[in-house]
């Protein structure tokens, strides 16, 4: 049966959070598609994996028959959320953007989980794995905006994921996400709507597409 590793990262719930509900429809879908199938879900606000520390970046580049037990206790609750990746059929991952970057809680699972010689480099074991993120944002950093060179989770995303991990990346990208509260963006609002429900068409069509290629 599929496995589909789902990644949350916003800090408000499904109601408030563009990102959520996003994810939310893709993971319903899947769920469609894959009645039988599994769901390994980590919502990393409200239990945030913890920072990579000493002990397991050092174990992960010394023979483990030299491990201390510090070091094999910290390196192996590090291989479980690798494994847990390796183990995917597809991950889905919420990464709405905070100050211009994803959440740290994002980011202490990705130092995680990249493991050089492993998960990471020219033989990664999750090469190839397809990997959809929903990349909201309360403006629009796309092409073209003025604020473009301040597009941030994307290009890191992209670079993380698909070029050190392998991983085939696609982005669902709601944005405009603070029109609604923000006066000043008022005029935006239906640009705001419309991205919205496009994201959510994306998310079912993309679900749909990539449960039926897993099956395949």
């Amino acid at each position: 049966m599929a496995t589909l590793l789902h990644l949350d990262s916003s800090l408000f719930p499904t109601a408030a959070s563009a990102s959520r509900s996003v994810t939310d429809a893709f993971r319903r879908t899947w769920e469609e598609q894959h009645p039988q199938g599994t769901v390994i879900y980590r919502d990393l606000s409200a239990a945030p994996v913890p920072h990579l520390e000493v002990l397991a970046a050092s174990a992960a580049f010394a023979d483990p028959a030299t491990h201390t037990p510090e070091q094999a206790a910290a390196f192996a609750e590090r291989l479980k959320l690798v494994e847990e990746l390796e183990q995917a059929d597809a991950v889905l991952i919420g990464a709405p953007m905070y100050n211009l970057s994803i959440p740290s809680t994002l980011k202490a699972w990705l130092d995680q989980v990249i493991l050089m010689g492993r998960t990471a480099g020219p033989d990664s074991s999750v090469k190839g794995l397809p990997v959809t993120v929903v990349a909201s944002r309360g403006g629009s950093y796309a092409p073209g905006t003025p604020r473009e060179g301040f597009e941030y989770v994307q290009n890191y995303l992209e670079a993380v994921l698909g070029e050190l991990l392998g991983a085939e990346v696609h982005f669902i990208v709601p944005e405009l996400t603070m029109a609604a509260s923000n006066p000043a963006m008022a005029d935006l609002i239906p640009l705001a709507e419309a991205s919205r429900e496009q994201a959510l068409v994306s998310a079912a069509e993309k679900a749909k597409l990539l449960a039926a290629r897993v099956a395949a």
